[in-house]
């Protein structure tokens, strides 16, 4: 598929698959596509050319409530244009598996708080959303996603705005979800964190260039060079290899 933004192609031709236990970590420039690609495999973003398929059907075989049963898109800005709670906030990923004209049930609710408590939210289900800090409202959007139980998970920068204890809770959460099975794609400014949970790596380059598979034959200093266009160095502790600008 190509990915393109107002006639600019920013990934040429990507060919990938994110299988069942996949942590697939996305990194690459600023602009060069990463938003773009996760919306565009969501379905968020028309395809020009290509397909996506999930679960061997076209996406436009899927309609919208079937794809929300299964897939979850993680964006980076979180409006709240009415005044909810915490809980109810986190009640919106339950919504694809709610019939028509019917409410939450208790299951729902229990779903959505045990989200909530995963998150270290579960104090806070009755404070309104918009008077979260940062981080808070970030472990929010990830509750949600939770809640709403998708096999699929596309993450655009599931660690912004979180400090390191609640980086490493939402980075164990998704390790924990690959093993149960689910296929995650997640963009990463921080190569070492990225490289923590995944197992796959799609890097995005300039002109439409990409490149794809398991992160010890991809990542490595010389392409994190063309990638980033920087200088780094490499430093091994035990068997994990640690990124640094230089």
């Amino acid at each position: 598929m190509d990915v393109v933004v107002q006639g600019r192609v920013l990934v040429s031709k990507l060919n990938l698959e994110i299988e069942a236990g996949d942590c697939v970590c996305l990194l690459g420039l600023n602009g060069s596509g990463k938003t773009t690609t996760l919306e565009t495999l969501a379905n968020v973003r028309s395809l020009p050319q290509g397909s996506v398929k999930l679960e061997g059907r076209p996406l436009h075989d899927w309609n919208r409530r079937e794809m929300a049963q299964r897939v979850a898109l993680l964006t980076q800005n979180h409006d709240d244009p009415f005044p909810t709670t915490v809980l109810e906030t986190c009640l919106v990923g339950r919504h694809p598996h709610i019939d028509f004209w019917s409410w939450e049930s208790q299951d729902d609710l229990n779903t959505a708080r045990q989200a909530l408590k995963e998150m270290h939210l579960d104090s806070l289900e009755s404070r309104l959303a918009e008077t979260l800090s940062g981080g808070e409202r970030q472990r929010l959007a990830i509750a949600s996603i939770l809640a709403q139980e998708p096999t699929l998970l596309l993450l655009d920068e599931p660690i912004n705005h979180l400090d390191p204890p609640h980086q490493l809770l939402v980075l164990d959460m998704i390790k924990q979800l690959a093993k149960q099975g689910c296929g995650v794609l997640a963009s990463f400014h921080d190569i070492s964190l990225a490289t923590r949970v995944s197992n796959k790596a799609l890097l995005l380059f300039d002109e439409g260039e990409w490149t794809f598979g398991p992160v010890s034959a991809v990542i490595n200093q010389d392409s994190l060079e063309s990638l980033y266009k920087t200088p780094f160095r490499a430093i091994r502790e035990d068997s994990h290899i640690h990124y640094f600008p230089a």
